[in-house]
């Protein structure tokens, strides 16, 4: 078979993303705190943008609008009221102040050429008055205790620095003190128990190794293997870890950390010993079998019980950790007034950019490089596509939750229970999007609702079939049932698995026993035989604590009773 070249014209049809609706893509899955970065560096890239004014300053009567804010206004089609607003004040206020001036004209003029007039010198200044200066400007006393504090030495930060507490560059955050980290604290008391170059850099290898709880991994193992160290230098090196403060830190496992902290209360025995080994059957509630490894009755063992209560199990905690970010809802959903429920967006979460069109005319006017104009063309472009995936970003997200709220109104109206099964084909066929946008505006999105603040995947959930051949129920509402039947067990007839299912079934859900469990463990609720033994427990301690009381006051009264 021979090889040749030829030219073949072919003609075909395929679909390319531009990077417009990929960014625009990619705007609908970030959550509010990401949305917000990525527009802060859209700002910093590009110089066309600008971030848009709320409205809160006002110009001074009198005094032209700056050019920015006026192209700020003109440019939003949803501040167009504002804008004319803005501009309407500015210029009442302008004409009135202008009116004032033409017919105040010689009034005006008078105490300028009072302040310009030269009145002479003191002595001029006195007979012309015919009396002392002391005697017709003699300061009152607050007047001079108010000039003797003026011309004392400045105290604060911000007097000697010129500036004020209300100003905007004052940051009371740069004088606040670090927050201390684990790591930091543990380098520190590292520097000052070894001297040997060798053990400080095991040291702090270990250290690098302690999560924010205090636990190290349970193999340490390849440390000696990445350092070149021998096993007897790291154990070393750790037992004088171990000793560091908080108590407890640089454990590998619970019963380490406890361990620890009794040693360094003096109060690992054996009988503690055994106890700490088996945590286990304390989880358990296996009060007999404790009461039998540890050879002691079960008073002891309250007593031992309540004290490894009394520890931390995770020592690394007191320190500064990563800060818990709290949930900004992106959709708020309140009563409406008919009955119905009124959806609208969180507009603190919302960016508010605009195009500056003033400035781009006015660079367009001087550029005369292509290479410029090419550039602020371009930044042009993408600011004008950032303006509208913004605005399409917001209006999908309001559309998407309105009929969320709409599919789940049993939700809103009655409580988890009534949660409906529904999927993301659901929603998108009624809403005539595609099933992947709704994905992506459900993901890292939250809702704030009159029975708390859910992520909007929350409202998506699976079906399970009727007993009867009704409608089907939500996962979620059945996970709820599940919780509410174990919530209301008697102590003494502990629900299993297989009961639940009977009386789920008995209320026409139609559920198969390993999709209990599973729930159940979802929910990290204990099994039956683990319930019984906690429940009976805690009936046990309630009811001997009565007994107790009496038999003190009956032997209290023995004992009034004998000297007589």
């Amino acid at each position: 078979m021979a090889l040749t070249q030829r030219l073949e014209f072919r003609q075909s049809q395929s679909l390319v993303m531009t990077p417009q609706p990929m960014q625009a893509i990619k705007l609908l899955r970030l959550s509010n705190l990401d949305l917000a970065t990525f527009v802060e560096d859209e700002l910093e890239r590009n110089p066309l943008l600008e971030r848009a004014s709320d409205g809160s300053e006002t110009p001074v009567a009198g005094e032209p609008a700056p050019e920015r804010e006026r192209a700020e206004f003109s440019e939003s089609p949803d501040h167009d009221e504002m804008g004319a607003t803005y501009s309407h004040d500015g210029s009442d206020d302008s004409a009135q102040f202008s009116d004032r001036s033409g017919s105040d004209g010689l009034e005006s003029q008078q105490p300028d050429e009072w302040m310009n007039r030269d009145l002479g010198t003191r002595t001029e200044i006195e007979q012309t008055l015919d009396t002392g200066l002391d005697n017709v400007f003699s300061e009152e006393p607050a007047e001079a205790a108010a000039r003797a504090a003026q011309d004392a030495a400045p105290t604060a930060y911000t007097e000697w620095g010129g500036g004020a507490s209300n100003d905007d560059s004052y940051n009371l955050e740069a004088f606040v003190a670090a927050e201390e980290t684990l790591g930091g604290h543990l380098a520190e008391r590292l520097a000052v128990a070894f001297t040997d170059p060798a053990k400080r850099m095991i040291g702090q290898y270990l250290i690098d190794l302690v999560d924010e709880a205090g636990y190290l991994p349970p193999d340490l193992g390849d440390v000696g293997e990445r350092l070149g160290a021998a096993v007897q230098d790291i154990e070393s090196v750790l037992g004088v870890l171990q000793k560091f403060d908080p108590p407890g830190v640089c454990a590998r496992s619970l019963s380490e950390c406890l361990a620890i902290q009794l040693r360094e209360q003096n109060r690992y025995d054996p009988a503690m010993q055994a106890l700490v080994e088996h945590l286990d059957l304390l989880a358990k509630r296996d009060i007999a079998s404790l009461r039998k490894i540890c050879g002691v009755d079960d008073e002891d063992l309250a007593d031992m019980i309540g004290e490894i209560r009394r520890l931390d199990p995770k020592p690394g905690l007191k320190f500064g950790s990563a800060r818990m970010q709290t949930v900004v809802p992106d959709v708020y959903v309140r009563p409406g007034p008919d009955g119905g429920w009124h959806v609208e967006l969180n507009s603190d979460t919302l960016p508010r950019v605009l195009v500056n069109q003033v400035y781009y005319s006015e660079l367009s006017k001087t550029i005369r490089k292509d290479g410029d104009k090419s550039y602020f063309t371009d930044c042009l472009q993408n600011a004008t596509w950032l303006v509208r995936a913004l605005d399409q970003r917001a209006r999908t997200i309001l559309k998407v939750a309105t009929e969320i709220v709409r599919q789940q109104d049993g939700f809103f109206t009655q409580g988890v229970a009534h949660l409906r099964p529904l999927n993301l084909k659901a929603v998108a066929d009624a809403i005539q999007m595609h099933e992947s946008t709704v994905s992506r505006v459900t993901a890292n999105k939250y809702m704030a609702t009159n029975r708390g603040s859910f992520e909007l995947k929350y409202f998506f959930t699976a079906s399970i079939a009727s007993a009867d051949g009704g409608e089907a129920h939500s996962a979620e509402a059945v996970r709820h049932h599940i919780r509410q039947l174990i919530d209301g067990e008697n102590p003494a007839v502990i629900l299993s698995d297989d009961t639940i299912v009977e009386r789920l079934r008995a209320t026409g859900i139609d559920i198969a026993r390993r999709t209990v469990a599973k729930y159940r463990e979802s929910m990290r609720i204990p099994s039956s035989v683990q319930r019984r033994r906690d429940k009976q427990s805690m009936l046990g301690n309630a009811l001997t604590a009565p007994a107790t009381a009496s038999e003190r006051t009956t032997s209290d009264r023995s004992r009034d009773i004998a000297p007589a």
